[in-house]
């Protein structure tokens, strides 16, 4: 495991997330403001792939540059509101989820074991019953 990468595939992915939100924000500030473009700029979002980013914009930037300004400044905002705590509310998440996770497994391991167990104990119980029955 390379962490620096592992590092920078999450930076990406993260660039690519912040730039689909600023893409929401826009059109629901477009819808207000200007219905048309907000329409256009949906369509525009469906139609080509806003999972990279990058490839987003640089597409969006031969049919509206005015847009692509637009989401970088937003994109911008965003990433310097969310980049101080996101560290910590990552952290914070991922020792829940695990936590969460372990609880789930350890419960149905505990459930399997005593559904196995219990499905042996009445052949326990009638084979008692039958020695016992017998020996009368």
């Amino acid at each position: 495991m390379n962490p620096k990468k592992v590092a920078k595939d999450t930076a990406k992915v993260l660039q690519s997330y912040l730039t689909y939100q600023a893409v929401r924000i826009i059109i629901n500030q477009l819808s207000e403001t200007n219905p048309n473009q907000s329409i256009w700029l949906s369509q525009y979002s469906a139609d080509n792939k806003i999972q990279d980013g990058e490839a987003y914009l640089q597409g969006l930037m031969l049919e509206h540059k005015d847009l692509v300004i637009r989401i970088l400044i937003v994109r911008e905002h965003l990433a310097h509101e969310i980049l101080d705590f996101l560290p910590e509310m990552v952290s914070y998440g991922i020792r829940e989820s695990n936590v969460d996770h372990r609880r789930q497994l350890l419960e149905r391991l505990t459930r399997s074991q005593s559904t196995s167990s219990s499905n042996h104990e009445p052949e326990i119980l009638g084979s008692e019953l039958d020695i016992n029955e017998s020996s009368e």
